[in-house]
């Protein structure tokens, strides 16, 4: 291990400092460029639709976010990783497995990355996943219904940041562990050691999930690798297709206080790893099984219920015993953001405290591998040449570059968090071409399809971290702000801010006309195989079984069916099977009991959802839709009469005389 070939003790602190210095040093009230022309740019008429679906990550709400772009208007929220009472996500019996885990029921999720899914590295309008950080997990949403299909646990891994990023044609989905932890060199468990023990035990895992043509998730392979932390990812593409890249900071591997102690080196890494070599050792059962129990929970769409389903073991590969699979690239300094151009040809990083942008160029890195232009070796794992692999260094790009995405004209986009700004530049030259400021501290930024090898280079839109003075205010918190630009022409153009829900980390967009003509609009009852479903009022009912009442139960504007029920009693556990027999698009029905310790039940149309109300009090107790769904839809109520413990009145329900 040559750690002290990176090593600069100059570097930490003085910039930490200007950081702090100017992390709330940003720009006050300042006309940004909005005016009347930008006004119709981002107008979207009454009853007209918006270019773009955007997807944007709730951070600590656990959800996915859906705007309009360019109008900014929030469209939907897609519960994830949290539940979310607005639809009973995680509440009603049928959605709550899609929350298990090994740590148990996790009611609340952190994420981060979406990515859509891809084919020959274009955005399809498939699927998109995102990532959960607190407890690892990676989700894949079904755009056709816009609800979660599948969740899949990631196992020996402690964070989960640098994820959810696809391969070209969604083979894989990578993801990686951001805090190492100590492993045992068998099971890789988690160790009870000394924390200052740290560079002896700390290790992290690279995994790679593959995605079957239904879309169906299995972690095929986890790579071992040094005990830094990883951050973020994204996989190559074009000549680089077979290689994913990943950042990874505190290579000093320090444990305690790492605003200084993890900036010391000069230089940390990204991690290039060829995945497609690292598939075929799996294939041919090389590595080797270890434990790693994880959940997979997917819904059954027969039924339309979720499932879980245990998987106890995961194959990890060594790369001290497995040669080519992973080779570290010198990149200064605390890399953040790693992006991969269009062609394939360029991995850019974003060194959140370098005064300069590294590009790396793909065809050299091959040709160092090939000479072996090695400057020493980490745990098996080849580090090359600096200079053997470098395209060149992006110069005065803003101070604290993060992320970076690209248009369809050969430019890149680079997020600078402290200087509060957009930098474009070129990727031939690497000179800097336009810069625009933001308002506070972008993160993240999104150019439709800039991620992938098809962008749609008209919008970029900035993620920003701090909101203050830019909205009316609502108390100590504020959501935060994503800013609209036009960079269509030469010049950057700011058109729109709009806030967002949660801490938006990263987002996806696409073209409305990829997804908008496959949305469902309603679930066919005849195809309704949920084993609770009725199929009419006719099989409606009440059902007890001991101290268990089961009600069958239908909704249609404007009735339930039964809407009057008597015999349930105090210590009963009463479950309400609910179908929504409406077959027309956008009319769900709602149902809420007066008390109940749970949410509100949404059920669409066609579709059946089961929730659990344990009534505590003697009474008649009024029940309700909660989604106004008609004229009569106050109308739209009933009672269900809770007697006393040991009472002698028998089950009775009815609707109508």
């Amino acid at each position: 291990m040559k750690l002290a070939n990176f090593k600069s003790l100059l570097w930490g602190l003085p910039v930490i400092v200007i950081l702090s210095m100017l992390m709330y040093g940003c720009p006050s009230q300042q006309q940004l460029g909005a005016n009347a022309d930008a006004a119709q740019k981002v107008y979207v008429a009454p009853g007209e639709y918006d270019e773009f679906y955007g997807f944007m990550s709730g951070g600590y709400s656990g959800q996915l976010s859906v705007y309009g772009i360019p109008s900014g208007r929030h469209l939907y929220t897609i519960p994830v990783f949290s539940q979310e009472a607005t639809n009973a996500y995680g509440y009603s019996e049928e959605s709550k497995p899609m929350l298990n885990t090994t740590h148990g029921f996790v009611p609340w999720g952190d994420s981060h990355h979406p990515e859509l899914s891809q084919t020959d590295g274009v955005p399809d309008g498939r699927w998109i996943f995102i990532n959960e950080n607190n407890t690892p997990r990676v989700a894949r949403i079904n755009l056709s219904t816009f609800t979660t299909d599948e969740i899949i646990e990631i196992p020996n891994s402690a964070g989960n940041h640098a994820s959810s990023f696809v391969t070209p044609n969604t083979e894989y989905v990578s993801a990686a562990t951001r805090f190492s932890i100590p492993m045992d060199d068998e099971n890789l468990n988690n160790e009870d050691v000394p924390i200052s023990e740290y560079s002896e035990h700390f290790k992290g895992t690279l995994s790679f999930i593959k995605v079957g043509d239904d879309g169906k998730m299995g972690i095929d392979f986890q790579i071992l690798v040094p005990g830094f932390d990883y951050d973020l990812s994204h996989a190559g593409k074009g000549p680089s297709d077979g290689w994913s890249f990943f950042t990874s900071y505190n290579s000093e591997q320090a444990h305690t206080l790492l605003e200084v102690n993890a900036s010391k080196n000069d230089k940390d890494f990204i991690a290039a790893v060829n995945w497609r070599k690292a598939a075929e050792y799996a294939a041919a059962g090389e590595g080797r099984m270890v434990e790693g129990e994880h959940y997979r929970n997917y819904v059954d769409h027969d039924t339309h219920t979720a499932k879980s389903e245990l998987i106890e073991e995961v194959r990890v590969l060594d790369p001290r015993e497995l040669e080519g699979l992973i080779y570290f690239l010198p990149t200064p300094k605390s890399p953040h953001g790693v992006d991969v151009d269009p062609s394939g040809q360029y991995i850019v990083a974003g060194g959140k405290l370098s005064t300069v942008i590294p590009v790396h160029s793909f065809e050299k890195m091959i040709q160092a591998i090939e000479n072996e232009e090695f400057e020493g070796e980490i745990d098996g794992i080849p580090v090359l040449n600096y200079d053997a692999i470098l395209h060149g260094e992006v110069e005065n790009p803003g101070l604290g570059p993060l992320h970076t995405e690209f248009d369809d004209r050969g430019n890149a986009y680079t997020t600078a968090f402290i200087s509060s700004e957009i930098v474009k530049w070129d990727l031939e030259t690497t000179q800097v071409l336009d810069r625009i400021q933001t308002y506070y501290s972008p993160g993240h930024l999104m150019i439709p399809g800039g991620d992938s090898q098809k962008p749609w280079g008209k919008y970029l839109v900035a993620l920003n971290k701090i909101t203050k003075d830019r909205y009316l205010p609502t108390g100590p918190e504020l959501f935060h702000s994503a800013q609209l630009i036009d960079i269509s022409g030469e010049k950057m153009k700011l058109l729109l801010d709009f806030p967002t829900e949660g801490e938006p980390h990263y987002a996806q967009a696409i073209p409305a006309d990829l997804v908008r003509p496959n949305q469902t609009q309603f679930y066919k009852l005849e195809e309704n195989n949920h084993p609770d479903a009725v199929k009419g009022e006719d099989e409606t009912r009440v059902e007890r079984d001991g101290n268990e009442v089961h009600i069958y139960m239908s909704t249609i504007r404007t009735h339930f069916a039964p809407d009057n029920i008597e015999g349930v009693k105090v210590g009963d556990k009463v479950y309400f099977h609910i179908t929504n027999l409406e077959q027309d698009w956008d009319i769900p029905h709602g149902f809420a009991v007066k008390g109940m310790n749970n949410s509100e039940l949404l059920i669409m149309p066609g579709e059946t959802r089961t929730i659990v109300w344990e009534p505590k009090k003697v009474g008649v107790i009024p029940f309700y839709c909660t989604d106004f769904c008609s004229a009569l839809h106050q109308e739209m109520q009933g009672y269900i009469r809770v007697s006393p413990e040991g009472s002698d009145v028998e089950i009775a329900y009815g609707t109508g005389q």
